[in-house]
């Protein structure tokens, strides 16, 4: 399990600003297996897949935004090809189209572009928030309308276990019908306090153990961890996330 640990850089945007192959070596040695990427921060595909093949580091997939896929498709295949991934994740929702009628459109496009890149070889997958669980599309909430997990639905699963919590479900229950349709999962602690806000792994009051079996059962590559708001250095922030990401690994091991 421990080579399935990854990092979403987003959590480290703005060290990646500073020295993106730098914050590359830095995590490698720290023990991570995996990034997960969002976005070049003016590199070129080719700079930082030689960086990653240098350090070892694995591609556990891409974050590309709903508008480039829409209108930038073969660059974003010729990109991900280039750093070695067939795991590409719409990152969100655009805010124009939060509405019954826009979530409707979304997971449309959403699915034809799922469809298309299949006989390449990819996939595509959507990461949620907690804003998808306030609008009901065709009986059930936007995000289960999104991901519903039948055999003409293309669209695959990336949940964000905090968001999920914070909008007062069970991560742990909420991912079960997702069998062999979630790649990647992201992991985020929230904290036990009122402001209910992010966490380092293992900090907070979000419970991993049933997350991670479930995951080791039920075909998830890359378990990634992202931190949107990191209270202290974040590099600090994703090294303690991994320590304890370890040890949770360790304890479960006999389980797995």
């Amino acid at each position: 399990m421990k080579q399935k640990f990854a990092i979403q850089l987003y959590t480290l945007r703005n060290e990646c600003e500073q020295d993106f192959p730098g914050v590359l070596r830095e995590l490698k040695s720290m023990g991570w297996a995996g990034v997960e990427l969002a976005g070049l921060h003016s590199y070129s595909a080719e700079a930082i897949a030689e960086v990653l093949q240098e350090t070892g580091l694995q591609t556990a997939g891409m974050h590309v935004s709903f508008q480039r896929l829409c209108s930038e498709l073969e660059s974003v295949l010729t990109e991900a090809r280039r750093l070695n991934t067939s795991t590409l994740i719409c990152p969100t929702v655009p805010h124009e189209l939060r509405n019954e009628e826009g979530f409707q459109q979304f997971h449309a496009q959403l699915n034809d572009i799922a469809k298309k890149i299949q006989p390449g070889g990819f996939t595509l997958s959507f990461h949620n928030h907690a804003f998808e669980f306030e609008t009901i599309v065709n009986g059930k909430n936007a995000l289960e309308f999104i991901l519903e997990p039948s055999a003409d639905n293309a669209v695959l699963a990336e949940v964000d276990v905090y968001w999920v919590a914070k909008a007062g479900q069970d991560p742990a229950a909420f991912i079960g019908v997702y069998s062999r349709r979630m790649p990647t999962i992201h992991l985020k602690d929230m904290r036990d306090d009122e402001s209910r806000t992010f966490a380092e792994i293992g900090t907070g009051v979000i419970n991993f153990d049933p997350i991670l079996i479930w995951g080791e059962q039920n075909g998830v590559a890359w378990y990634i961890v992202e931190q949107d708001v990191c209270q202290g250095n974040p590099m600090d922030c994703v090294k303690l996330s991994l320590t304890n990401l370890h040890r949770i690994a360790d304890r479960l091991g006999e389980d797995l």
